[in-house]
């Protein structure tokens, strides 16, 4: 009977980590650029006999790699990345990959975030500008010119969030390995004036998360059937 209790704590515990991520889902289904994250689990079996009990695994993090719609701005500082490719900006704990192109560009000329980091070229260097020949025109590859002089060119890695990669800031994660620049590759580019949207799907996110909650009281109650079963065996053995 102890081994029932054991099985529904697990399960009790897989539950708790796929409703926290979510919940994240949807609190973040308005943030530029965020990738969705899921949770995949794995039986973990004790025993190799007739008598052997399925656990479920601790679960392993994933995120969705789909693209997000492109919302148009019209800002010259708002920028999309269109293929299977991130922006790259430094931050105090190193590079981070994002997908949120909302930059703005210091009195020094520094091209930045809306946190203030410094958004990197393809050769890792911050972006510099001209704080007097106002805002720039973007190519397609992104090439940044400013009255028709090449200043430099945002940036474009390829990376896959894998389950080493860590969330940093509102939908950014940092690389667990060194991503390898872009270039030459006619299917990536940069899309000024527009901006984009996170993958979240909001409905599926709260259907997901009812069903969670449905579950997670199934389990619970056979939990409690089990206590209350545990209990009674006692009491009858003890009579």
């Amino acid at each position: 009977m102890q081994t029932g209790l054991y099985v529904s704590l697990s399960s009790q515990m897989a539950l708790e980590k796929r409703l926290a991520t979510i919940a994240d889902n949807v609190a973040n289904s308005g943030t530029t650029g965020f990738r969705a994250g899921g949770v995949t689990f794995d039986d973990v079996m004790n025993g190799l006999t007739d008598k052997s009990v399925s656990f479920v695994s601790a679960g392993d993090d994933f995120y969705d790699t789909r693209a997000g719609a492109l919302q148009e701005t019209g800002s010259p500082f708002d920028f999309a990345v269109q293929g299977d490719a991130w922006f790259a900006v430094e931050t105090p704990a190193g590079p981070m990959m994002s997908r949120d192109g909302r930059f703005t560009m210091l009195d020094t000329g520094e091209l930045v975030t809306l946190e203030g980091h410094p958004v990197l070229d393809a050769g890792g260097a911050p972006l510099l500008l001209d704080p007097q020949a106002g805002p720039p025109e973007a190519g397609a590859d992104g090439t940044l010119r400013q009255n028709g002089q090449l200043l430099g060119a945002i940036g474009l890695f390829a990376f896959t969030p894998g389950p080493g990669a860590v969330r940093y800031g509102n939908s950014g994660f940092l690389p667990d390995q060194q991503p390898q620049p872009v270039v030459d590759r006619p299917d990536v580019g940069v899309a000024q004036g527009f901006l984009e949207g996170s993958n979240v799907n909001p409905v599926k996110e709260m259907m997901r998360l009812i069903e969670v909650q449905r579950t997670f009281e199934q389990v619970t109650a056979l939990a409690r059937d089990g206590d209350t079963a545990m209990k009674d065996a006692i009491k009858t053995l003890g009579s």
